[in-house]
């Protein structure tokens, strides 16, 4: 992937750490000398509504805001939420959609069955890639809020995203507060380990 203006998307809920795991991608794209620039969306987010940010970096950034259809890559800490997503994504530049395996219940909707989110996703995009991080986190570390530190560090190793593992672990460290490091650094290892098919 070239680092020229690559352009990031996470979507997700409140109380899913969405800023947090921005701050991180941005740090780690500071530390390898890249122009980056970023911007968040949240309405509701304190009562899990939904939260959006974006995150552009190269070697020159003058907007932080992902135009229609210029997405590189979209990270959805939740089912649903990638389908609002739509709009960024793009199959004519390769828009790749890493998905959470995690649905919150809206009160009086039908949650979409993960096929039905596929099927509709594959209409902007050539390639989606879904982990049951939320799951994995609350399983392997206890703590289901992980699931967006595992998911960055996932995009690092498996090259999904244009920056390594070893700046990811330097933004963790640099942006994670002391009592919380630990177990976020479990959560970037658990990423290591984790594989999947591309």
């Amino acid at each position: 992937m070239n680092k020229k203006d690559f352009n990031i998307v996470i979507v997700g809920i409140g109380g899913q750490g969405l800023i947090t795991i921005t701050r991180i991608l941005a740090e780690a794209a500071l530390l390898e000398g890249l122009d980056t620039k970023t911007s968040e969306l949240h309405g509701l987010s304190q009562r899990g509504g939904s939260v959006e940010t974006s995150l552009r970096f190269g070697l020159k950034i003058y907007s932080s805001l992902v135009k229609e259809g210029g997405a590189n890559l979209i990270i959805s800490l939740e089912l649903q939420e990638a389908l609002k997503s739509c709009y960024y994504a793009s199959r004519e530049i390769g828009t790749l959609f890493l998905i959470n395996e995690f649905s919150k219940p809206i009160p009086g909707e039908k949650i979409p069955k993960k096929t039905e989110i596929l099927e509709e996703l594959q209409g902007f995009s050539k390639k989606t890639i879904m982990v049951p991080a939320t799951n994995l986190c609350e399983e392997k570390l206890g703590k289901a809020v992980l699931a967006g530190v595992f998911m960055i560090s996932l995009a690092s190793f498996k090259n999904l995203v244009p920056l390594s593992p070893k700046s990811i672990l330097k933004a963790i460290k640099k942006q994670i507060p002391g009592k919380y490091l630990e177990l976020n650094l479990k959560a970037f290892n658990l990423a290591k380990d984790y594989n999947f098919s591309i």
